[in-house]
């Protein structure tokens, strides 16, 4: 009886096969057990016996960060000071979680929550440059579309996104909107974004990461980050189309006068 519920029409599976071979998941990313963000479990690389401390540097930025908040809620440092030791350590290990919560007196467990449910704390290693690519639904939209710099990415690195180069120079996942829909579609690549972007103009920024790292490319220029189509930042670009007139911003002629909108005086 239950294999009659469930039963599907010859037409119905010939258009399921139809609409799968058509449609894409939301995320082509790895799959993950369900605890994968959550839990720690040691290994070789990422173990509490891995000593981590802060280079003299970044503790006088520590001693920074921490002069902003009162001694009796130094805790309230956990997120910067998470930031410093992950910059310094490449990713945020248990040990740099570790070392933070004894900076601040607090236990350790304070700590992994905050690690764990922000996703700007990676918790394994990643490539020197951090491709992270915006694929909700304005970088869907605009410009060539996210997909397609999904699959120029794809092809010029030769991985899937939730993975990194054989040499560790880059990771490449998906992520969500980061507030450059008017230069859609747009890839955040460590610290900078790179906007309005096609697929030979991603690969030729891959190429010229990747050269600025090798022995004999000192000299190699690198675009600079922002749209990558002559624009500034997010005006027209084909020019102004209206309020080309400077009497237009006249604040005399664009502004009510008091009282203009009061109502008539009863008769």
């Amino acid at each position: 009886m239950a294999s009659k519920l469930f039963y599907v029409p010859r037409v119905g599976r010939q258009v399921l096969r139809q609409v799968s071979a058509q449609s894409r998941p939301f995320s082509v990313g790895p799959q993950r057990f369900s605890d994968s963000l959550s839990v720690h479990r040691n290994n070789p690389t990422n173990n509490p016996s891995i000593p981590f401390k802060f280079s003299e540097q970044n503790l006088k930025l520590a001693d920074e960060i921490l002069k902003r908040y009162p001694p009796q809620y130094k805790k309230a440092a956990v997120m910067p000071l998470l930031d410093l030791g992950q910059r310094q350590h490449g990713w945020t290990s248990i040990s740099v979680m570790n070392e933070v919560a004894r900076m601040l007196e607090i236990p350790p467990m304070r700590v992994y929550e905050v690690a764990t449910f922000y996703t700007m704390y990676n918790r394994e290693p990643v490539g020197k440059y951090f491709v992270q690519l915006c694929t909700t639904t304005p970088c869907q939209l605009g410009g060539c579309g996210s997909d397609a710099i999904v699959k120029a990415i794809t092809e010029h690195l030769g991985i899937t996104p939730g993975h990194t180069t054989e040499d560790g120079l880059f990771t490449f996942i998906e992520v969500e909107c980061l507030g450059a829909c008017v230069n859609a579609p747009m890839v955040q690549i460590n610290d900078d974004y790179y906007e309005d972007l096609t697929p030979e103009s991603v690969k030729s920024l891959l190429t010229a990461l990747k050269d600025s790292t090798a022995a004999a490319g000192a000299g190699t220029k690198i675009p600079a980050p922002g749209p990558l189509t002559g624009r500034d930042t997010c005006e027209n670009s084909a020019g102004l189309t209206n309020l080309k007139n400077p009497e237009e911003w006249n604040p005399e002629t664009m502004m009510r006068k008091d009282g203009a909108l009061d109502a008539p005086a009863q008769q």
